[in-house]
């Protein structure tokens, strides 16, 4: 049964039931295909007016047109692999968006003012599954072929920062956050049914799917609590106003916690008296009365880390970095797992031994991938390894990212891995790591590519960053994201350069070897302001909307949010992607082999341009970009390094694309030299030359 078409069919049904004038609004952005919706009313300020229930009933059957998928299958069940794409190596030839459900779909449809949980209609305006389905031919015209989705998991909103909370809370793995779900189906389907058929749709259009793992942390208010609170660090509850990262001395802020410090670290008076909070697991303390607060939370009557602490004083213990002497403060809504059974085996030998020590966390017991214990948490390893497994037969997911896997034991990454790969050879892993240094490391582990730190280093042109990211690529040992941004950094279009730095970079990543290109939401319609305050930002980072906006200094990680899709440039980006992607696919082989491919060089180191050449039998492309976002320029590009043949045709060039000249010909003139090229460059353009053998 496809669940597409059960979802078509309750929209019909309930369309029925809620017969009236609808006064509901999107953004006509989500409608890229300009539907043929006979309740469909174009409005002036970039919206479109719709009956709900019809306008996605028709979207679903142009979705559908002509397609039959396997549900809760994986795309390559009835795929054929690209060249070289086995074992998950098929993202190594796709273009990547980030999606957080929760906002990427949202808007104020009513136009109260507000992102309501239940408008005028009874209709949610925060982002669900099924709105979720508007945005797949938005995706599909700029050349997306990998929907990653930040965690759809049920989160706690114990302890929440924001509006709504962090969706990296999880609560139950097992579980969809129920958030999620569309009113417009009312009874009919489950928030099950309705990712079922965002992943059949979004296979329909092939487009993968990837979700976002997070084996190594949970809600300090996780449901696993209450059947297994020997997994979790516990201590007395009027110890949590007082508890901080404690301070190691003689080591620099932000050191790994690597096995060299375990000598200094536990030398530390703040250490000790740190570790010294820990308490016993209160099961087995007064496993009677922990029976008995079991039981008040299956029967609904509280939280489970409520009625714990107002029957033992004791509360989890949060969570915290584990760089060492890190400036951040604790986690209050996240708590580790507890690995090991026993404390990290290199650390006990600098423990003070006259005295026993309850599981605690510290620097070392987070980074377990350095500082291991001798006890695996047989149980808790089980059950981290059948995650991904669910959500594959269950739903059909082709990837995952592995939050912190870095910081996991090896030994559980690799059983994460295979538990996935025997149900499906091809499922791919991204690693979330950001030193290409650890690249081989990665691979060896099992994944398929690092995220990499494509966000630090490509947002810098003026300090030869994005140089030497772009041509060092190529020699990484696996694929790293060519990223400007990402949900933890600041925008692109809020960085030095703004929007024409964001069309710089969002053009180039296609075209840089070695990399898979990844967009974030929001970023296609030059969103300022950050999802999170995380990694790479400024102080002011969170005051980039001016404070008339409704979404002043809210964040969407954690906040009621929706992008700026009325943007007046908002369809800018997809238009230029659409044709950057047609060009793209059109060398798609010469992307991917290195033979075909020619880094291109210009008359000294000093220039500020880059680019690449790609070349396919009788015809090649070369991709340049002047890094310049304040002049113009004039770039001479050096070709004794192409194939002969093109060298030869040189007269043929002509330029097809320019990411910032749509229509001015003259300045689209080429001149030719000797074994060179010239063209004229506005500030922070690329240029897409191509020559004709």
């Amino acid at each position: 049964m496809s669940y597409l078409l059960k979802l078509q069919q309750a929209l019909k049904r309930q369309s029925l039931i809620h017969d009236y004038p609808f006064n509901y609004t999107l953004p006509d952005l989500f409608d890229s295909l300009d539907l043929k919706c006979t309740s469909k009313y174009k409005l002036p300020s970039g919206e479109i007016r719709v009956n709900p229930y019809q306008f996605f009933d028709e979207l679903i059957s142009v979705l559908l047109k002509g397609k039959s998928k396997p549900v809760c299958q994986p795309y390559y069940a009835d795929h054929s692999l690209p060249q070289g794409g086995t074992r998950g190596n098929w993202i190594r030839q796709s273009s990547v968006y980030s999606c957080m459900i929760r906002t990427s779909s949202s808007w104020d449809h009513d136009r109260s003012g507000e992102l309501e949980s239940k408008n005028i209609y009874g209709l949610k305006e925060t982002g669900t599954f099924v709105k979720t389905l508007a945005l797949l031919p938005l995706l599909k015209k700029m050349g997306i072929d990998t929907l990653y989705l930040l965690p759809i998991s049920q989160y706690s909103t114990k302890n929440k920062k924001g509006d709504l909370g962090s969706p990296y809370g999880v609560s139950n793995f097992f579980r969809l956050d129920p958030n999620l779900k569309d009113p417009m189906t009312g009874d009919e389907l489950s928030v099950e049914d309705e990712f079922k058929a965002l992943v059949e749709a979004c296979h329909c259009q092939d487009i993968k799917v990837i979700i976002d793992l997070i084996p190594r942390t949970n809600s300090v208010n996780s449901d696993l609590i209450a059947e297994h609170p020997d997994w979790f660090y516990w201590i007395d509850a009027d110890q949590l106003d007082t508890y901080t990262p404690p301070f190691v001395p003689g080591v620099e802020p932000g050191s790994v916690a690597d096995p060299q410090y375990l000598e200094l670290m536990y030398a530390s008076e703040e250490v000790l008296e740190h570790i010294r909070k820990f308490r016993p697991n209160p099961q087995s303390i007064d496993p009677k009365k922990w029976k008995m607060v079991v039981a008040k939370w299956k029967k609904g009557k509280g939280e489970i880390l409520d009625l714990v602490q107002e029957a033992f004083n004791m509360t989890v213990a949060p969570a915290f970095s584990d760089c060492i002497n890190d400036p951040q403060p604790a986690w209050n809504d996240i708590t580790f797992f507890r690995m090991y059974l026993d404390h990290p085996a290199a650390s006990a030998a600098y423990l003070p031994k006259n005295e026993s020590f309850n599981p605690y966390i510290l620097y070392d017991v987070a980074k377990a991938s350095l500082n291991p214990g001798n006890r695996i948490n047989e149980p808790l390893w089980a059950l981290l390894s059948q995650i991904i497994p669910y959500y594959q037969t269950e739903f059909g997911i082709d990837g995952a990212r592995i939050d912190m896997g870095h910081a996991l034991p090896l030994a559980l990454v690799k059983r994460i891995i295979e538990a996935a790969r025997k149900i499906d050879p091809h499922f791919c892993f991204i690693a979330e790591e950001l030193d290409t240094q650890n690249a081989a490391c990665s691979l060896e582990k099992g994944y398929n590519m690092i995220i990499g730190g494509g966000f630090t280093q490509e947002t810098r042109p003026n300090e030869d960053k994005l140089n030497a990211f772009a041509y060092g690529a190529a020699s990484l040992p696996c694929p790293v994201f060519a990223v400007g941004e990402t949900h933890d950094t600041p925008r692109l279009s809020a960085r030095e350069g703004g929007r024409r730095l964001s069309r710089m970079l969002t053009v180039l990543n296609l075209f840089i070897p070695n990399c898979v290109p990844f967009l974030n939401s929001g970023q296609e319609v030059y969103e300022i302001q950050p999802m999170n305050t995380g990694l790479d930002c400024r102080p002011n980072e969170q005051d980039q909307l001016p404070e008339t906006d409704p979404y002043y200094r809210k964040l969407a990680l954690f906040d009621r949010y929706a992008f700026h899709y009325l943007d007046a440039q908002r369809w800018q980006l997809p238009t230029l992607l659409e044709a950057a992607t047609h060009i793209r696919k059109r060398y798609r082989t010469a992307l991917f082999r290195k033979n075909d491919q020619f880094p291109l060089m210009f008359e000294g180191p000093w220039i500020p341009a880059l680019g690449f050449g790609f070349a396919n039998k009788s015809t090649m492309i070369l991709v340049v970009a002047n890094h310049d976002l304040e002049n113009s320029h004039r770039h001479w590009i050096r070709l004794e390094n192409l194939p002969n043949r093109f060298q030869m045709a040189i007269d043929s060039a002509k330029v097809i694309l320019s990411s910032e000249n749509e229509n001015k010909q003259a300045d689209l003139n080429l001149e030719i030299g000797d074994r060179a090229l010239c063209a004229a460059f506005l500030p922070g353009e690329v240029k897409i030359i191509e020559i004709v053998n």
